[in-house]
């Protein structure tokens, strides 16, 4: 897989500041296609993202999950899937430029899927909620007793074969996709492993931490996910 063809999802809601950023730092030499899925933003995002040279998707049903399984959808049909399928952010938050050492383990390695760690990379002061840490660190550790899967983060930047992505059969529209992902990986055995990434503050406010609500529901979502599959 040493020419592996990399396709990348991007979910995006009102991150019109932020979005050509992100596209910008991606190495296009390294992926085929750049797909950003509008999940129906109220700004110019989906305009900014098309400016930057993405391929952009319109999922009108809000929700993190719900924006990923569009982009899935739209890989599906494509006569030539990828090898492999990286997921990011599209508020700056991820350091785009470091997707080459996200995909190293899979080409280099043959690994099934790579989560891109923020505790275990440099974390600017400040980018992450105490709550988002608290959220993290409990959740792994849950995955670690329950599924014996050794994750330190459920960080967004990851990336997964395709055919190992397909075989998961992810369902989570909201905020439960990430450790829906790690939890099946998990229980479909499949080689797992993580390697340290940057982040930094987010460009505007988060939809999920930046609101007591938000962070409520996606703790909520989170850990009922967890225990859902076990």
């Amino acid at each position: 897989m040493n020419s592996a063809v990399v396709d990348v999802i991007i979910p995006a809601f009102n991150e019109r500041e932020s979005v050509g950023k992100v596209l910008g730092d991606i190495d296009k030499n390294l992926v085929r296609e750049i797909i950003v899925v509008d999940n129906q933003s109220t700004d110019d995002t989906g305009i900014n993202a098309m400016a930057a040279g993405a391929t952009v998707l319109k999922e009108p049903k809000r929700g993190y999950g719900s924006a990923c399984l569009k982009g899935i959808t739209y890989v599906k049909s494509k006569p030539i899937p990828p090898d492999i399928v990286v997921f990011l952010d599209s508020d700056y938050s991820d350091h785009p430029e470091e997707m080459i050492h996200v995909i190293a383990p899979i080409v280099n390695n043959d690994y099934d899927m790579v989560i891109g760690s923020r505790a275990l990379g440099n974390r600017e002061r400040g980018s992450m909620t105490p709550q988002q840490l608290f959220g993290n660190l409990l959740a792994t550790r849950l995955l670690k007793i329950i599924y014996r899967a050794r994750f330190t983060d459920l960080g967004p930047f990851r990336a997964i074969k395709w055919k190992s992505l397909i075989a998961l059969g992810m369902q989570d529209q909201t905020y439960g996709w990430t450790v829906e992902m790690q939890v099946k990986a998990a229980k479909q055995k499949l080689k797992c492993t993580e390697v340290p990434v940057s982040y930094r503050r987010r460009i505007g406010i988060s939809k999920v931490s930046g609101t007591v609500k938000g962070t409520v529901l996606a703790g909520y979502k989170i850990i009922t996910t967890i225990f859902k599959y076990a």
